[in-house]
């Protein structure tokens, strides 16, 4: 198993055990996990969620009032070429 498929897989793994669902999508270049953030989660969970996310190559929280809160992570597949280094905001 690559290791960006463990990766994602553990990260998945972490939330879930914290109590949060969790959606994981495949991509070409990366795998993205997001889960919705209830109001009510403790502290020591948030402690938990963030020590999970941290482990991704990219995290974040989208928090709307219509929505509420969704945290995303992304894992790469590959190691970005160092052309591409810049990331998605890049101008070549």
């Amino acid at each position: 198993m690559p290791a960006w498929e463990v990766s994602a897989e553990a990260i998945a793994a972490r939330l879930s055990a914290v109590g949060l669902t969790t959606r994981v999508e495949e991509h070409e270049r990366c795998t993205s996990i997001e889960a919705e953030v209830p109001e009510s989660l403790s502290a020591d969970s948030w402690r938990e969620v963030l020590d999970a996310v941290a482990e991704a190559d990219r995290f974040g929280l989208l928090a709307t009032s219509l929505n509420g809160r969704t945290l995303w992570a992304v894992v790469h597949k590959a190691v970005p070429a160092a052309g591409d280094a810049g990331g998605p905001s890049h101008q070549r």
